[in-house]
């Protein structure tokens, strides 16, 4: 019965630390996603102000 404890405690540890490799994966991939939707976005920004303003 102790034995069965022990593997159970090694199970959750072992899940501990794949649950925070997914984590660390998915957050890293939304912070570039928005890094680079933010880029584009900047971008037509810049590129809508420029007609704006060469149409003055």
């Amino acid at each position: 019965m102790v034995l069965l404890k022990g593997v159970h405690g090694d199970e959750c540890g072992a899940s501990l630390v794949e649950y925070t490799v997914l984590i660390t994966i998915l957050i890293t991939g939304v912070i570039l996603t928005i890094l680079a939707v933010g880029g584009w976005v900047s971008s037509e920004w810049a590129s809508v102000n420029n007609g704006l303003t060469s149409a003055n």
